[in-house]
C-alpha cells in the first residue's frame, strides 16, 4: 500500500489504523513530500511504534507531484519483490475496508483494478455537487477522447499487479498531477493488460483542504485530449499503411 502525503498530519494515524483494522498483514509505505505540518514525523513514530514492522516511510524533500510521488513508491516496491501495489490517499476519501474488493480481483486474474465511484454500486459520499460533475464529466471526457470504456479512470484507488509496473515505462510517465492516475490506466489498457473496475464509496475527507486545483484540471484536459488526438492520428496512419 502506498499512501502519498504532504500536510496530513491529522489524518494519517486514522487511516492506517483502519487499514490494519481491515486487512492486518498490509505493508504501507508512506511517501511524505516534506510536509512542514510535520507529517512525516507521525509516518516515523507509526513506523518505529508497529511491532510487525508493516509500515515504512520514504521521506522526500520536495513537493512535486502526486505523480512522481507514487512512482518512487512504485520503485520501491517492486525492489522489495512485492506482487501487488495499491494506491490510496491518506485524507480518508478511500475506504480500506473497502480494499478487499480490488484484491478479489486481483486474485481472479485481473492486472489492474481501479476503485470507481461510477459503475453500479459506486458512490461519493459528503462531495460538492459542483467537484462531482467535474469529476463525472471528466470522466466522460476522457472515455470520448480515449476511446476506452472505464468509467473512472480518473479515481486514485487502484491496485496494480508487479507485471503492469514492470512493463510500463514509468520514466516516460508525462504526467505529475491527477493525471498521473488516466496517464497509467491508459498505458496499462494499452499493453494490452486486463483493467478491471469494482464500485466503492468515495467519502470527501473531512480534515485538511482538497489539493485539488485549477491547473491540475487544465493539466488533465490537455493531456488528455493530446493523448486522444495522437492515438487516432496513429490508428489512421496504421489503415493507411495497410
Amino acid at each position: 500500500m502506498i499512501i502519498p502525503t504532504y500536510n496530513e498530519r491529522e489524518n494519517l494515524g486514522l487511516i492506517v489504523g483502519r487499514l490494519h483494522a481491515a486487512l492486518p498483514r498490509t505493508h504501507v509505505l508512506v511517501v511524505d513530500d516534506g510536509s512542514p505540518d510535520g507529517t512525516g514525523d507521525v509516518a516515523d513514530a507509526l513506523a518505529s511504534s508497529d511491532d510487525a514492522g508493516r509500515i515504512h516511510v520514504m521521506h522526500r524533500t520536495e513537493k512535486n507531484g502526486l505523480g512522481a510521488a507514487y512512482i518512487a513508491g512504485f520503485h520501491w516496491g517492486l525492489d522489495r519483490d512485492y506482487t501487488v501495489l495499491v494506491e490510496m490517499d491518506a485524507d480518508g476519501s478511500h475506504a480500506p475496508e473497502q480494499l478487499h474488493r480490488l484484491l478479489d480481483q486481483v486474485d481472479a486474474g485481473a492486472d489492474l483494478v481501479l476503485g470507481s465511484r461510477y459503475v453500479p454500486g459506486g458512490t461519493v459520499v459528503n462531495w460538492p455537487k459542483h467537484r462531482e460533475w467535474l469529476s463525472r464529466g471528466g470522466n466522460i471526457y476522457s472515455r470520448l477522447a480515449l476511446g476506452v470504456k472505464i468509467k473512472d479512470i480518473t479515481g486514485g484507488y487502484r491496485a496494480y499487479r508487479r507485471e503492469v509496473l514492470e512493463k510500463l515505462d514509468l520514466a516516460a510517465v508525462e504526467s505529475h498531477g491527477y493525471c498521473f492516475q488516466v496517464d497509467l490506466a491508459w498505458r496499462a489498457i494499452q499493453e494490452g493488460f486486463d483493467v478491471r473496475e469494482v464500485p466503492i464509496t468515495f467519502t470527501e475527507r473531512e480534515i485538511g483542504e482538497s489539493k485539488m486545483s485549477g491547473g491540475i484540471v487544465r493539466e488533465a484536459l490537455l493531456k488528455v485530449t493530446q493523448w486522444g488526438l495522437r492515438n487516432r492520428i496513429a490508428k489512421i496512419k496504421g489503415v493507411a499503411a495497410g
